[in-house]
């Protein structure tokens, strides 16, 4: 394309440098999806899987401990995991499954950790994405299972108890929630319609702004801008992604009562599809227990970490539904079984417990 007159010649020079360095690595991206390519035969004779998320993570950390910029680290993981996902779609396509329609933050999630070259499943509920990850219809599922506002996803932390799924990866997304409508003015709207946690994380700003509307409970942001766009006198409570995807407006930008507000989602898969993800030196492992209702119980509970010095960092309970006032701990304990202290801990730990569950054993983003 010719270049516009008058444009220094230093900077059609730069211009220049840079087409070429693209067409290096344009060049290079080719000659790394033939070695994928060669990675994938082989994994087929072998029967192994074609994603393996610790070693995708060891990847990103040994490129970010070798960046010598300007490029910062932070670009580093979204440029790679494209790059990965890009050559994964060569050698088979990853169905993922997520809590849909198109323009949720679980669809950002999914993108966000496998890439976009991934065939997706949006569903209508958190119930259906477990389903989907269960019965082969998805390899994979993302479920949100905390936010820094609200607290955890109840509904997420209730189906772990019986589903045969396991947690292979988390990822976190900072949430920026808009309100967003088909006319570009807060006048006249009759209803919002979101997500009960978006609702319940837009508290304060509704309540000023528009104390008398209605708020409308649906079953995902996404589907709230739905139907946001099919009447004007609704407003919704969404991404922008979604935004785009329904045609509105952002009336109000980042309405969230919380300016850091994040929500974490856990990547689950069927064990008979995909192996336990390997060490890989900053890991997580995530469990659910319960003890018999006596005194000391819980206190007991938590002795083997602090004997073999593991640490816990994060412990949330949730009630059994026994009607005995019994409760199940979901617990997240730094490192990996295969590290000699996490196991002999997890061993006493399930010794004292009446109910023992480990929900999956990841890497966890580092930055």
């Amino acid at each position: 394309m010719a270049e516009p007159s008058g444009v220094a010649p230093e900077l059609l020079a730069l211009r220049q440098h840079i087409d070429n360095v693209d067409r290096e690595l344009l060049a290079l991206l080719n000659r790394r999806a033939g070695l994928a390519l060669e990675v994938g035969e082989i994994k087929k004779r072998e029967g192994s899987v074609v994603f393996r998320p610790e070693r995708e993570a060891q990847v990103i950390d040994g490129l970010k401990s070798t960046n010598p910029g300007p490029l910062k680290n932070d670009s580093v993981a979204p440029i790679w995991r494209e790059i990965m996902s890009a050559c994964r779609a060569l050698e088979t396509p990853t169905r993922v499954a997520y809590l849909g329609p198109a323009g949720t933050f679980s669809e950002e999630a999914a993108l966000g950790y496998f890439g976009s070259s991934l065939v997706r499943l949006p569903c209508a509920s958190i119930d259906e994405v477990m389903h989907a990850a269960t019965s082969g219809a998805a390899d994979f599922g993302v479920m949100p299972v905390e936010n820094s506002t609200e607290g955890v996803v109840a509904r997420s932390l209730d189906l772990f108890l019986t589903t045969p799924l396991f947690i292979i990866g988390e990822t976190s997304l900072v949430v920026r929630h808009n309100l967003l409508r088909k006319v570009d003015e807060l006048q006249g709207v009759e209803a919002i319609c979101a997500h009960p946690q978006a609702l319940a994380q837009c508290h304060r700003w509704l309540s000023h702004h528009l104390p008398d509307v209605e708020r409308r409970p649906v079953a995902s942001n996404a589907e709230g801008a739905r139907l946001a766009g099919l009447n004007p006198a609704l407003a919704a409570i969404a991404s922008t992604r979604a935004a785009s995807e329904y045609g509105l407006h952002v009336v109000s930008p980042a309405i969230q009562d919380d300016p850091h507000n994040r929500t974490r989602f856990a990547i689950v898969t069927h064990p008979s599809r995909h192996p336990a993800p390997k060490a890989s030196g900053h890991d997580c492992t995530s469990l659910v227990v319960s003890v018999t209702n006596r005194p000391g119980a819980v206190h007991d509970m938590l002795v083997p970490l602090k004997n073999h010095g593991v640490s816990m960092t994060r412990f949330e309970s949730r009630p059994a539904r026994s009607g005995q006032w019994e409760y199940y701990f979901y617990i997240d304990v730094e490192g990996h079984p295969d590290e000699p202290k996490v196991d002999a801990a997890l061993k006493e730990l399930r010794a004292v417990c009446a109910f023992f569950k480990i929900l999956g054993t990841y890497p966890i983003d580092v930055h």
